[in-house]
């Protein structure tokens, strides 16, 4: 007698395939997700020199302001050349 019919399960045998790949795909996929949420989070697309102005720049736009006197901004402008 043959036991060989259509109804045997024969046709699923890409079920099987696809489960693995969701079954190795789904883990690579969080632990990527992760490692860009980890170390990508602390980057801004700007440089840090471009997201803060200069020390200098901000004390000669303060004594171009009039906020600070003359001695006041040489000290600090020497203080800013030293360190």
């Amino acid at each position: 007698m043959c036991m060989d019919y259509e109804g045997s399960g024969m046709g699923w045998h890409w079920l099987g395939w696809l489960s693995m790949a969701f079954f190795w795909v789904i883990p690579i996929l969080l632990v990527l997700a992760a490692m860009k949420y980890l170390m990508g989070g602390r980057r801004t697309n700007a440089p840090d020199d471009e997201k803060k102005p200069d020390a200098l720049a901000v004390l000669e736009e303060k004594y171009a302001r009039g906020e600070i006197g003359r001695e006041e901004y040489l000290q600090k402008r020497d203080d800013l050349k030293r360190g």
